[in-house]
């Protein structure tokens, strides 16, 4: 895995958790999920808007 062992993906977490701290971080991960699935979706033609909502 790109030569990164367990040991520095520990200090990368830990330095993430210090630099946002804990409440933010779950904030991050959504934001982060929503844009996955936007994504996803686009590549499949979806859309949010107009989605069976307007005739």
């Amino acid at each position: 895995m790109f030569g990164i062992g367990l040991q520095e993906i520990i200090v990368i977490a830990l330095v993430v958790l210090l630099l946002f701290g804990g409440k933010k971080i779950p904030e991050l991960m959504k934001g982060l999920g929503k844009g996955v699935r936007s994504f996803k979706d686009g590549m499949n033609g979806k859309e949010d808007k107009g989605e069976g909502g307007e005739q």
